[in-house]
């Protein structure tokens, strides 16, 4: 990799328990001695803590996900929206940030690199994917997608003067996610930050509470369909929204936990921004291990629903993608770490 100038922080867990979501003979918890220590988030250097419910948790925060076997965009709701176990797929053990990326994290990225000069490396990025190792990993042919100077990052950033979280000089939006990134401007930071993007099954699988197969990232028990603005932030309707009323936005990362987490404490995994990830839209592969959709689409899968989306669009199984070049008003990027 050849960023430079960044220190690594490292979240080291506390004492804390996970349980396997498979189960085992004697439903044993996981401790942190099954994962380890934190992978680095690199760049969230001096950041203060400004996440979550009120306004005092690390931005930072890494959780990890234990890994297993479920059905991708299969859910066990009562209205049978996704009621197809077709698509099966086995995720490894990896670690997911549980926050999205927050404008105050992409200001640091800016301003670490500032004349955009440093790009990731042929391959940065890259991991074990569909059975084969190096995969995923960054293109030199995708560096001119990225802004080659502050100012044209800065335009790029005001995508949508309406709905954009981003605001040219530090104020009131640093802990709201950020909005307007590209496909490889997120993958850039994640790579950068010393993660990755994460594929379209590793989301699926946190969001949906791997074999529980949530109907939404919080419901407990699986099939529990409840919504509400404790929950997410999205529309309600009719012309009525959870934030700005009649308008809708996006709000502080974190602002519905713990109510609105998903299993392994994971916030704003529905509602307020969609996520990038690193899968082509096109049919799943199936059965299939850590596996990633690398070629055959036009544009790249997002998760998630964003503020103005209803409850649908929010549900744990649902699809959607863009274009990889766009920079919209309701796309953002969670990374993802081994």
């Amino acid at each position: 990799m050849r960023f430079v100038g960044v220190l690594a922080l490292a979240v080291v867990g506390c004492g804390r328990i996970y349980f396997d979501p498979l189960g085992s003979a004697d439903d044993a918890p996981l401790t942190d001695a099954d994962f380890g220590d934190a992978p680095p988030v690199l760049g969230c250097i001096g950041l203060p803590a400004t996440c979550g419910p009120t306004g005092t948790n690390d931005c930072c925060e890494t959780l990890p996900v234990p890994g297993g076997m479920f059905f991708r965009s299969y859910d066990v709701g009562a209205d049978l929206m996704y009621p197809d176990m077709i698509y099966p797929a086995t995720v490894t053990s990896f670690w997911l940030d549980k926050y999205p990326v927050t404008v105050g994290r992409y200001r640091l990225y800016l301003a670490m690199n500032q004349d955009m000069a440093v790009v990731p490396g042929a391959g940065d990025g890259g991991r074990t994917l569909n059975g084969i190792p190096n995969q995923g990993g960054w293109q030199t042919a995708w560096n001119n997608q990225l802004p080659a100077t502050p100012t044209a990052q800065n335009l790029a950033n005001n995508c949508d003067l309406a709905d954009q979280t981003w605001t040219d000089t530090p104020g009131a939006n640093e802990s709201l996610p950020m909005s307007c990134l590209s496909w490889y401007d997120a993958m850039a930071f994640c790579i950068w930050d010393g993660g990755f993007l994460p594929t379209e099954a590793e989301w699926n699988f946190a969001a949906s509470g791997g074999t529980e197969h949530r109907v939404y990232p919080w419901s407990n028990p699986p099939d529990f369909a409840m919504i509400d603005c404790s929950y997410a932030n999205y529309f309600i309707g009719p012309a009525t929204h959870c934030t700005n009323g009649s308008i809708g936005a996006a709000n502080r990362v974190g602002s519905e936990s713990p109510a609105g987490d998903a299993r392994w404490g994971h916030a704003d995994m529905a509602g307020n921004m969609w996520e990038w990830v690193i899968d082509w839209d096109a049919p799943y592969p199936t059965p299939c291990t850590d596996c990633a959709i690398l070629s055959g689409g036009t544009a790249r899968g997002t998760r998630g629903g964003y503020f103005k989306n209803q409850a649908n669009n929010l549900r744990s199984a649902n699809r959607s993608s863009d274009n990889p070049p766009a920079r919209v008003q309701h796309v953002g990027v969670r990374c993802a770490r081994r």
